[in-house]
Parts: C-alpha cells; structure tokens; sequence
C-alpha cells in the first residue's frame, strides 16, 4: 500500500461540495482522513482509510437525503412508517456505493491513491441488529421503498449489542457479545433535537376534564429518554434516500447526585442501568420474568418513541388529527410493535384530548399488521400481572378495546361463548395474557401474511374467526428480497454475465431476467455459466479451508442449509441424512455416490435447548465422517461459524443445492430460499412457505420436492401420529436413531443425544420420522440429476431467470397499492453549492434576530 496516498491531490476551489468525480472524491477522502480522523498518512490505519471512505459517501447520502426531506415536506405526502424490532441490514459501504452509482469513481480514486476497495469493505463492522428472515426482511423492504421512490421511515431499536457472535467450541454453541459499536458508526446521525420520553410503572387516576368528560391520567414512576439515530436508505438508480431511525435509551438523570454523595454507588446510577438496559441487548432472553419484562419494555420503548415521533413529523403541517390516516401508514411488522395500537389510542386521547370514538377510528385506518409466523409459541402474549405493572394505561386500554370488540361479536353471534373465548384480546387462564396478535388485527385496517401458504393458513386456522368476521382485512403479500444485494453484490462474476446478455434493466425490474431462457441452449453460455459457479465454490472452499480446517473437493455438490436453528426448520432432518450416507458407504466402501460437501449454518437463540443440541449433533457427525478413511473424502460436513448476512452473501452464490426442509405448514414464507435461488441453486424443499411458488415459477422439473403437503400434516396428527412405527419399520432409519441413542457420534458421553432420540421416537413434532424415506428417496433423485452436469446447469439457468417475482420491489409495489396506498415521490437534485448554503444561512439568522 502507498504510504502516501493522498500527495497527489490537485487542491482547487470548487463549488459542487459532493461531486462525483475522481479528482473530487480524491480530495474529500484526503479531507475526511484529516479533519475527522485527525490522521494523516503516517499515522492511518486501514480502518482510517475506511472511515474516511465512509464519511466521503455518507455526505453524498446527506445531500439527498436533505432534498428528499424537503421534497417530502413541500409536497405534504403520505409516508409509509415501518416498524420491525430487527433491521438486520449487513454492511453498508458497499450498498451505497452500487446504490448511489459511485462504486467505480471510488473504486479509481482509491487505486490512483494507492488503496484497495476490497480492503477498506473487509473493516466495516457488521451491524447484528436482527436474529435472521424477520430482520433481513425489514431491510430489503427499506431499499425497495428508496428505490420505488416511495416515502418511508423506519424505525426500530439501536441496540447496542447486536445478535451475538458465535464461536462453536468441541461443537457447542457459544456465545460472546456482539459490541458492533464498540469503534463507532459513520453511517449514523444523532439527533438529540427529536429525543422524547417514555414512561414506565406506575398507577393510573382517573378525572373529570374541565368538559365534563371521564379521563384517566398515567403517574409513571420512571421515566426515560429516547434519542433518534438516523441511517441513510438509499434507492438505486435514483436520487431518493429515506431514513432508518434507531432509538437508544438513557436515563432522564445520569445518577442521583444526592444518594452518590452518601456513599451508595451502585443505587446511584441504577436510573441509568435500567433505562440503557432498554437498548442494550437484541432479544434478551425471556425464560425468566426479568427477561420477560426487558422484551416488553424494548417493545413499548420504541414504539412509543416512534408514535410520538410521527405525531410530531405529522403535526408539523397539520392543526387536527383529521388526516392522519390520509398522510400517515404504519406497518407492524409481525407482534413486536402490536403494543402501538394501544399506545397511538393513549397518545390521542390522553396527550392530544380525542374522544375515544374518533381515536379508535384514526387508529384502526393507520395501522396495517403483518403476521410473520404460523408458531403458537411465537405469537406473543404478556402476562396480565406484568403488563399492568409496566404499563397500566396501556392495560386499561385493552380491556376497553376488548370490552367494546366482544359485545360486537356477542351481537353478530349470539349464544357462541366458543367464539368469545378464542377471538378475547385476553387469554384466561392460571395466568391471564394478552394476546398481541389480536390487538394487531382488531385495531389495524388490514392483516397480511407473507406466503400464499401461509395466508391461507393464517385464514383457516391461525385467524379463522377473526377471517370469518372481516374477510375484507386478509391479503397475501408473498416476501421477496432485494436484487441489489442478494445477487449484485453477493455475485458479481453472474450478475455481469447476465448483465452482458440481457442488460442491466434487471436490477430495477427483476420480470427482466426471464430473457435469460433465450440462452439456455447456448453451450457456449452454459459453460460459462457452470464456471462462474465453480469459481464461487473455489471461494467458499478456501474460507472453510481457512477458518475451519476443512479440505472439500469443489468438484463434489456443495449441499447448504443455513438460516436460524430451530426445530422446524429440521437441520436434524439434513443431519439424519449424512449419516444414513455415511453408513451405506461403510457397509459398502466402493460405493460409487455422488460427492457432498454438506453445509450447515446458523444461531441458535441461547435459550433454545434443543437448537443447542442440533449445532453439537451437526459438529459431532462431521467430526466422525470427516474423519472416517472409508468415508474418503466422498463426504464431508462443515459448519459454518457465526453466520451472518456478510457471511450469506459470500455462501449463497456458492452453492448447488438449497435445502428448505421445514415440516409443510411451519414456515411463514422464508427468504432464504429466494437467495439461493436467485444465485443458481436447485431447491430440494417441501411445499412449505414460498417453497410453494418458487417450485410455481421455476417449474417443478426444476425443483426437488418432498414430504407430506401442509393438509396431510395436519390430517395424520389427527389420526394420531406415532413415530415410533416410522422407527420400526425402517430399517435405516432405525439404525441411524441407534447410533445417535449408543453413542456412536458421542463416545465421551454416551447419552448426550438421548434428548433427540426421545423427542423423535415419542413427539416429534415436527415429523422427521414421517418425512425421513421420502427426503432420502428424494436425495438420491438430487444425486443422479447433479451426475449430468450440462442438464444440471439447464436448471440453474432457470432457476434465476424465473426469480422475477421474488423481488422486494414487487412485494412492495402491492403494499403501496393494496395497504398503504401511497404514491411514489420523484426527487429531482440539484448541486450543493457552499455559497448558496453560506447565503440561506445568514437569511435564517437575520430572520431569527
């Protein structure tokens, strides 16, 4: 590297402050290194260099992002307000570059500086501020609001330890914290000016108002600060940034200066613990009431400080709350932010002075819910006893929400207490809960699901009642994820080809790629094709080289599930597999099978025991196959450690085969399976989430499918499900659920994966047993078709070119038509003049003097 790489910059006077030209961006790197890093080049480090890279592209976002606001504010428009706990929005160096169309000035004025681009990506920090599809959801939604021009804000938690770090230690799960903070972020702007308060604990006193009319006032007992930290969105293609709005929390008073002075240190700051506790950790865990109680305070935290935001952006133009539900849309995104619906009716009636009615009207025609989950156990519900003692304002509210929603149930079905009991807003009990998935759909205007699968799921069973009262409020809005990232930036060798034969029209409307299938037959085509795969498995197999010791055949499939651990999701299921493979080659070592490198990745939430115990199995199998002589090679399992959307981007192109196994009827929608998709992989998958469509658009010659339909799930658990007769009737089955009972793969501790053998011979939940003969059978069809490289690679050329209806961009498109009903907002940019700024500002002081 150029130690000094800045000397050449020719210094003039120039009015276009964030130009785009080489020798601009050359000089404001050499500024930014200096006046904000406070280096010069015999002092800076890479990460420096970054940095100042960083602060470089975030005042071109700046400029924008100033015009958007402006534009959105003169125009008075409706804006999409989107509210998730998880943002999960990878680096963001590289996506503002390709977004903003600077990657190739900035790539030319780093090598002409004597910096490689490549180095100075690998030191951003990676933000963890999601746990997996929810969070990765949240943030190809955002881009496609910048890039369809769509005015949006979203908001959510800046927490200052993301999802964790994991490291796998003699095959375990461990867990250390993510401090993503802990050198600083350049891509964010505080903004103290807009901090607000939210209150917690307490008692509610009831009055009469100076009307005559019947109030209750909320006396908290504490009280704590949020403060915005923005993060620009940028679209592609366009001069639209939006904004992601992250709220920290901090104590009204450091510490009591009083009870330091007497000595008690601790009972000093405990204000500011519990308030920076709020935003301290991503999904803290719940299996204590402590952990409980931190969930639900995270989620009114943020909700409440971004209701109170909105009001205050919407009042700014506004003398009534007559409009709101015309210029305001908010999305729930799934039950996190469900406590809104009675936090917006608080905020109108108790701080702005609405009568209920009109409250509960505004209220209803404002939120929108989207339901992520078809899990009972994920759908929340809080404790009566907890709720009323964190927010009991907001408990009085829900009882009469409820009150008024029952007597209209009671009064379309009379005589149905079935009916009453199943659609209460409160679950009674031992414990009475609130159930947060009620709240969202009673007081939203319109409930999506994220599948067509799951919508019907959700309308026949989920939410049958709450369809049979309101069929108008049910739609589908199938997922989808973002071209930008998930195919231009995570393989650029295939993203040029296609671009080369089809244009770059793709990226902006992903219907395009269908012209790939004028290629198909094109040999020439194909072959280049099949090498671009194999340089990205080369890719892939260095890392694993790398940081986990492992030497794979790239010539052999490489077999990937990564995504979160859970039962569901049958990582298990896969695991069966390899060593069922394992055990044919040891009963009969020259068996000529197709090569496999089988790869795993994911966390598991550090609660979730039996998510624990699939990561040790998955680690302890392949410490026994890896290892085996006869196994030569011709197998091998690697775990891939802390994943992440980094880490995504780099396994999604490489791989051959994208396993989506979830039992039928469990996965929502699923995203995962679009990434690999979109990158060229076949889908070995059950007719799960969007497995369902997927398999619709690629056509099902091109898709591996097996298992039992969502309706047979439900009918064989209705005869009675007994897998124990899975067990005895199988053979290799059996054998395999022996070596897992023996000790086979756990020779220290024999016992250790009794927990799995009980579940699965007595429970199984999630039907493994019942799956197991067709997804091996099912394996074996994937064998044969990837023998026969050319028709192999046919597939795949397929696979992508029929991805166009998996684009965020058409996901969005529908929710701006059918739910929110906002139009895109063109922003025209002009350049920044200094001189002009310098003159604007001495009017504004002259005005203020």
């Amino acid at each position: 590297m150029n130690s000094q790489p800045f000397n050449d910059v020719h210094i003039h006077v120039e009015d276009d402050r964030t130009g785009t030209t080489v020798e601009t961006l050359k000089r404001a790197l050499a500024d930014n290194l200096y006046y904000i890093q406070g280096k010069d080049e015999n002092f800076a480090t890479l990460y420096d260099y970054y940095m100042a890279l960083a602060y470089t592209v975030r005042d071109r976002l700046v400029h924008r992002r100033i015009k958007t606001a402006q534009t959105y504010f003169n125009r008075d428009v409706k804006v999409v307000y989107y509210l998730s706990a998880e943002f999960l929005i990878g680096r963001l160096l590289i996506n503002n570059l390709i977004n903003l169309g600077l990657y190739d000035q900035i790539n030319q004025a780093l090598k002409e500086s004597g910096l490689n681009l490549d180095d100075l990506l690998e030191r951003e920090e990676e933000p963890g501020l999601g746990n997996g599809g929810l969070g990765r959801l949240a943030a190809c939604f955002m881009d496609s609001l910048a890039t369809l021009e769509i005015p949006a804000v979203g908001y959510g938690i800046r927490y200052e330890f993301g999802i964790f770090d994991q490291e796998i230690r003699d095959g375990w799960q461990v867990e250390h914290p993510d401090n993503w903070l802990r050198r600083g972020n350049p891509w964010e702007i505080a903004r103290p000016d807009y901090m607000v308060e939210v209150k917690f604990g307490g008692h509610t006193e009831s009055y009469t108002d100076a009307e005559g009319r019947y109030r209750s006032r909320w006396v908290s007992r504490v009280t704590v600060y949020g403060t915005p930290y923005d993060t620009p969105v940028p679209g592609y293609g366009c001069n639209t940034v939006n904004t992601l709005r992250l709220w920290a929390a901090r104590a009204s008073e450091d510490f009591d200066f009083q009870v330091f002075n007497a000595g008690d240190y601790t009972q000093a700051v405990s204000a500011k613990t519990f308030a920076e506790n709020i935003s301290k950790v991503l999904y803290p865990k719940d299996d204590t009431p402590q952990g409980k109680e931190l969930r639900l305070q995270q989620q009114y935290f943020f909700v409440s400080c971004s209701l109170q935001d909105i009001i205050r952006l919407y009042l700014r133009q506004h003398d009534t709350f007559d409009a709101f539900p015309d210029k305001v849309a908010i999305q729930l995104n799934d039950t996190h932010p469900a406590i809104g619906v009675a936090e917006l009716m608080r905020l109108l009636i108790d701080e702005y002075g609405l009568e209920w009615d009109k409250a509960w009207d505004i209220t209803r025609r404002t939120f929108a819910y989207t339901n992520h989950t078809l899990l009972a156990e994920a759908l929340e519900r809080w404790p009566v006893g907890l709720f009323g003692r964190l927010l009991p304002r907001h408990l009085e509210i829900i009882y009469s929400i409820n009150h008024s929603f029952l007597t209209e149930i009671q009064s379309r079905y009379p005589g149905d207490a079935g009916k009453l009991t199943r659609m209460s807003l409160i679950e009674e009990g031992e414990e009475k809960q609130i159930r947060m998935a009620h709240l969202a759909c009673v007081g939203s205007h319109t409930v999506n699901g994220v599948a067509a699968l799951h919508t019907e799921l959700i309308q026949k069973e989920l939410m049958r009642d709450f369809y049979e009262l309101w069929p108008h409020k049910f739609q589908n809005k199938t997922n989808g994820i973002t071209p930008r990232r998930w195919l231009l930036m995570s393989n650029p060798p295939l993203s040029d080809l296609i671009t080369e034969k089809i244009g770059d029209g793709w990226l902006k409307n992903l219907d395009e790629l269908r012209k790939l299938e004028a290629f198909v037959d094109d040999a020439a085509f194909r072959a280049r094709w099949r090498q671009i795969k194999l340089d990205r498995k080369k890719l892939l197999a260095e890392y694993l080289l790398r940081h986990n010791g492992l030497d794979v055949d790239v010539n052999s499939m490489f077999d990937v599930q990564i995504k979160r651990i859970h039962e569901y999701k049958r990582q298990i299921l896969n695991a069966l597999h390899v060593i069922t493979l394992y055990n044919r080659i040891k009963a009969n070592p020259s068996l000529d099978i197709v090569p496999r490198t089988i790869i795993f990745g994911g966390k598991a939430a550090p609660g979730y025991f039996m998510a624990k115990m699939a990561i040790k199995l998955i680690n302890s199998v392949a410490d026994v196959v890896n290892n085996d002589p006869d196994v030569a090679g011709r197998i091998k399992v690697a775990f891939l450690a802390n994943y992440s959307v980094s880490l995504g981007q780099f396994a999604y192109p490489a791989a051959d085969l994208s396993e989506q196994i979830s039992t039928a009827g469990k996965e929502a929608s699923g995203t995962g399976n679009m990434k690999f998709a979109l990158n060229g992989a076949l889908t070995i998958g059950t007719l799960d989430g969007a497995n369902v469509e997927i398999r619709e658009e690629v056509g099902a010659e091109n898709f591996f499918l097996f298992g039992l339909t969502a309706q047979e799930v439900m009918d064989l658990k209705a005869r009675g499900y007994k897998p124990m007769e899975y067990y005895n009737s199988n053979p290799e089955l059996k054998r395999v659920i022996d070596q897992l009972a023996s000790g086979f793969f756990s020779p220290k501790e024999p016992s250790l994966f009794m927990c799995i053998v009980d579940d699965l011979l007595n429970y199984d939940q999630y039907m493994l047993m019942a799956d197991y003969q067709s997804y091996v059978d099912c394996q074996e069809q994937v064998s044969q078709a990837f023998r026969h490289q050319d028709n192999w690679t046919r597939m795949s050329i397929l696979n992508v070119a029929r991805m166009g209806k998996f684009s965020s961009d058409r996901t969005i498109a529908q929710y701006c038509r059918e739910i929110w009903k906002v139009e895109p907002v063109h922003i025209e940019l002009e350049h920044y003049s200094q001189e002009r700024a310098g003159l604007k500002v001495q009017k504004v002081v002259s005005e203020v003097v």
